[in-house]
Formats: structure tokens, C-alpha cells, sequence
């Protein structure tokens, strides 16, 4: 049974609850503060500024570091596309060493093998059919393995022709093993609750600090809550590119071009 979801309505759900705790934490905050002054008047409220301050401070560098990170992942994983279509294209070329009998059922398969390569990812997010396809190319690459290697030592191969066709095809296989690990890497779940965590006590202590006031200027308050859920659905979306609605699709252009090569 495949695995299917929608990205954009988790991601929506999730930047829509961060932005109602943040305003039920902004008027919690806000009724805390009105009993504390009532007890003990203005007085009450007399250090919550400074605490304020620090955990906005934290909740900004944290923010900083996640959607730095996103952003540095986000690139690796666009530069691992064009390494592979390298590889691919250099392992590719580097067929004709091969006796000319020997070729025609290589190159056929290195196309089914990029045909799966593509396939992986744009079967994404249905995980069950994205690991089917996996499967199928790491099958295709014991395939591409057997026969160069037979042919590179038949009789009528060039000296030279494993000594170059090795290496390039090991550097194919090997880029599927990087992207399928950068594919998973992510920081911890804790992280990215810590963030939200963060934004809640922001709030909470911002409610604190405005009791009293005259007015509560919900134009203010609903303005940070949705700047603070947008950042945080924008992180989550650049974390997961393949997922939401930030793509690194466009970069797969470079393995289409390599397969339309070899027809």
C-alpha cells in the first residue's frame, strides 16, 4: 500500500496551529498579567522586559540557524543532481571503449537506469513508489556492473577500456547513496519543536508585558503570529524540497538532457 500525503495541506495545517497558539498564548499571556497587576499592581510586571528580550533574542537566532541550515541542505542537494548527471554522462561516453557487440544492451539499460533516477524523485511524496524505484535502479546498477565488467575483459576489449570504464561507473552508483542520505538528513524533530516552543513563550511573555494597556492592537499581534508561522512553514518547505511548494525540480532538467542524449 503506497504512502501518500499532501505536503502543502501539512505544511498549511501546521503554520495555521502555530499561528493560533501564538495568538491563544499573546491573550493568555495578556490575562495573566491583568491578575498579576491586580494582585500587586504594575510593580508585578517590573522584570518581565528583560526576560522578554532574551527569549525573543534566542527565538531570532534560532530561527536564523534552522533557516540557514534548510537553505545550505537545499543547495547540496541541487549540487548532487548535477554531480550525478556528471557521472552519469562520463560513464556513459566512456561505452565505447567497449567492444562494439557489447554496447547496444549496455546502453540500453543505462537508459532504464536514468528512466528509474527520475522516476525516484518525481514520485515523490509517495514514499512506498519513490523506494520501488530506488530498488529498481540499485537492481539496474548490479545489471550495468555485469555486463561492463564482462565486456571490458572479453577478448576483443581495449587494455585501457576497465581502467577509465570502472571508476566513472562507480561514481554513478556511488552519487545515488549521497542523495538517498541527504534525502534523510534533517535536523532533529526536537529542534523544530524547540522553535515552536520558543514562539509560544515569546508570545506568552508579550501578552504579559502588554497588560494593561490601554488597547490591545490585535492589528499588531495577529501581524507577528503570521510573520512567525510563515517563517516557520518557509523553513519546513526549503527542509523538504521535494515535498512542498519550494521545488528543486527544475534542476532535474540536467538528467532529462543527459537521457535525451542517449537516444
Amino acid at each position: 500500500m503506497s504512502t501518500n500525503f499532501d505536503p502543502f495541506v501539512i505544511g498549511s495545517l501546521t503554520a495555521a496551529g502555530v499561528l493560533v497558539g501564538i495568538l491563544l498564548c499573546l491573550d493568555a499571556g495578556r490575562r495573566i498579567g491583568e491578575r498579576a497587576i491586580a494582585r500587586s499592581g504594575r510593580s508585578a510586571l517590573a522584570g518581565s522586559g528583560s526576560l522578554e528580550g532574551a527569549v525573543f533574542a534566542l527565538l531570532g537566532l534560532l530561527i536564523a540557524f534552522t533557516f540557514s541550515g534548510a537553505l545550505s541542505r537545499f543547495d547540496e542537494r541541487r549540487a548532487q543532481v548535477v554531480a550525478e548527471a556528471n557521472a552519469i554522462g562520463t560513464a556513459y561516453l566512456r561505452l565505447d571503449l567497449l567492444p562494439t557487440a557489447a554496447q547496444p544492451p549496455l546502453r540500453a539499460t543505462f537508459r532504464d537506469y536514468v528512466d528509474t533516477r527520475l522516476a525516484t524523485y518525481r514520485k515523490l511524496p509517495d514514499l512506498e513508489a519513490a523506494r520501488g524505484e530506488l530498488a529498481r535502479s540499485q537492481k539496474l546498477q548490479g545489471d550495468i556492473w555485469t555486463q561492463a565488467i564482462a565486456a571490458a575483459r572479453g577478448p576483443d576489449a581495449r587494455p585501457s577500456a576497465e581502467m577509465l570504464l570502472v571508476p566513472a561507473l562507480n561514481e554513478m552508483f556511488d552519487i545515488t547513496t549521497v542523495r538517498v542520505a541527504a534525502t534523510l538528513t534533517h535536523p532533529p524533530l526536537v529542534i523544530y519543536a524547540m522553535l515552536v516552543g520558543l514562539a509560544f513563550a515569546s508570545a506568552l511573555l508579550s501578552g504579559i508585558r502588554s497588560a494593561g494597556e490601554g488597547s490591545q492592537e490585535w492589528m499588531h499581534k495577529v501581524g507577528f503570529a503570521a510573520i512567525v508561522s510563515a517563517t516557520i512553514y518557509v523553513i519546513l518547505d526549503i527542509e523538504f524540497p521535494r515535498l512542498g511548494l519550494v521545488r528543486v525540480d527544475a534542476i532535474d532538467e540536467l538528467l532529462v538532457a543527459v537521457r535525451a542524449a542517449m537516444n
